[in-house]
């Protein structure tokens, strides 16, 4: 009986098929894993390595400029996703920030930041298109805010360009939702600029970053919103 069926080519060329495209897709599973997850693009901490001396007074009005290739300015997001196989850390981010803060008697009197969510980036690109259609909406919503709420003291920070620590509380928006948060950032005074790092603890249900059905990874509802900025002062 096997041997009939092994000579009936109409039987064993389905069967070969079935078997060839199986081991196929068993070989591809790692490439397509590759292609379309990994860690993404992180917002990473202040790099205190480079820093230098402060070389201009603090009081006065102070822009998001693009920084350094040690230190420039960038805003995004790190949350984890349970995949099939495995538990993952996925990071997102933009260098398309731009902001400005107003300075007086050494105390942050005013800022504000802005992030622009369509040029949001995790190095893949079927990644990214899920992330801004699906997750932020951003043909809807396409800017993510931050504005200081509460004076912020910087009097204190040393002058010789290394890091100090301060507190910051303002208003976070992303899509239609503003919520108050306070979270500790690392701040430097590196020669003419001023640089702010820190992640602001976030729920993402809180902003109505809602997962469809449709993404094959759970993701996380605790995250970070990743910040680093460095601020150069306004010629008058």
């Amino acid at each position: 009986m096997l041997k009939k069926i092994f000579y009936n080519r109409k039987i064993m060329v389905p069967i070969f098929i079935v078997i060839i495209v199986g081991l196929t897709l068993v070989a591809l599973v790692p490439m397509f894993y590759t292609l379309f997850m990994g860690s993404g693009v992180k917002t990473e901490p202040i790099n205190a390595e480079r820093t230098e001396p402060a070389s201009t007074e603090l009081d006065g009005n102070w822009e998001v400029i693009q920084g350094n290739a040690h230190n420039y300015s960038s805003v995004g997001f790190t949350f984890g996703e349970v995949l099939p196989a495995e538990v993952t850390v996925t990071s997102g981010s933009t260098k398309h920030v731009s902001g400005q803060a107003e300075i007086t008697d050494g105390t942050v009197e005013s800022a504000a930041i802005t992030v622009d969510m369509a040029e949001l980036s995790t190095d893949k690109q079927v990644r990214d298109q899920n992330m801004k259609d699906k997750l932020f909406e951003t043909d809807q919503f396409p800017e993510a805010t931050f504005e200081l709420t509460e004076p912020v003291d910087l009097s204190t920070l040393p002058e010789d360009g290394t890091l100090g620590e301060v507190e910051l509380t303002g208003d976070l928006a992303i899509k239609d939702t503003t919520k108050n948060v306070t979270a500790p950032f690392q701040a430097v005074r590196d020669g003419d600029t001023i640089l702010l790092g820190g992640d602001i603890q976030i729920n993402r249900l809180d902003f109505n970053v809602i997962t469809p059905d449709m993404i094959a990874a759970k993701i996380e509802e605790e995250g970070a919103v990743n910040v680093r900025v460095a601020l150069g002062k306004i010629e008058e």
